[in-house]
């Protein structure tokens, strides 16, 4: 079982040289260099030229480098799309996607202008049409112009401006579409990344959402500021306490024993094959963490 970490993905605008060349020091396992909302409409081409000639010269490490394009309804997405497809990022965050549609398009775009197969496709979940069609969207990584869908980021701050719900501590407006969201992920094998938290300064009310982000099954969340990193990259890992269980279920399932059986005891728990593959997932996750360190 192979792993890459998506515990912390932070936002970086693209229209900011030096911020560019700061995220090749700092921790997070991936970078969205941001075209889209972080950047102005007079400086969207200075900002598309930066991102792309960063991502092609490199220098980031082993982090995941992802570039987020503007609409392609808007005036600058297809020269966006067209030129991240030549710089070939590890993947490419498409905004308020609504339809599954949405995904066949950049698909095809993808391929008809000569995309590296290894680049992948993220969406923003981010509209309520978009929540409705969760699982519509997430089904079409099964089809050939789907084939490099990889992952959904929620973006709750949109989400409360279209629905009109409010941002409050615990989201509970919000917990249906998370859960929605994660649902229609998990059913076509995609990663799912939290929303940000938008009060950089409350690290404690930070920690609570990422837990909570953790708890409803989200792989990482999305960041707008450097010193959430840590956070994020400690709450989103296997604790001490379940990697040491994990290796202890994996250990008595491969006992001779216990071959071919489907539910065994562990310290007087039952354990069944389901919680095997949990406990290898998490594994793996450790190993890809220290095979694929964050730091350049």
């Amino acid at each position: 079982m192979t792993f890459r970490p998506r515990r912390s993905v932070l936002y970086m605008p693209g229209s900011n040289a030096r911020a560019l060349e700061k995220a090749k020091t700092l921790e997070a396992d991936a970078l969205i260099l941001d075209l889209e909302d972080a950047v102005a409409p007079d400086a969207k081409e200075i900002a598309r030229e930066q991102v792309c000639r960063a991502v092609q010269d490199g220098g980031y490490g082993d982090r995941e480098l992802v570039i987020r394009i503007n609409g392609l309804d808007t005036p600058w997405g297809k020269a966006d799309l067209k030129a991240a497809a030549a710089a070939g990022p590890h993947a490419i965050l498409v905004p308020k996607v609504s339809f599954a549609d949405d995904i066949y398009q950049i698909g095809d775009f993808l391929d008809m202008n000569g995309a590296a197969a290894e680049t992948r496709i993220w969406a923003m979940m981010e509209t309520p049409m978009g929540i409705l069609n969760a699982a519509a969207i997430a089904a079409s990584v099964g089809f050939p112009a789907g084939r490099r869908f990889a992952a959904m980021v929620l973006g709750t701050n949109d989400l409360a401006k279209e629905t009109r719900a409010r941002i409050v501590r615990g989201r509970l407006p919000m917990i249906t579409w998370l859960s929605q969201t994660v649902q229609a992920a998990r059913a076509h094998g995609l990663d799912v990344i939290d929303g940000v938290f938008n009060d950089f300064e409350d690290m404690a009310a930070f920690r609570e959402e990422c837990a909570q982000g953790r708890d409803l099954g989200m792989d990482g969340k999305t960041l707008i500021h450097p010193k959430q990193i840590a956070v994020a990259n400690e709450v989103f890992s296997p604790t001490a306490t379940e990697v040491e269980w994990a290796e202890k279920i994996i250990a008595a399932f491969a006992l001779p024993e216990n071959a071919g059986k489907g539910v065994i005891t562990v310290e007087g728990r039952m354990v069944e094959l389901l919680h095997a593959e949990m406990a290898q997932r998490t594994v793996a996750m450790v190993r890809g963490l220290t095979a694929t360190p964050a730091a350049a």
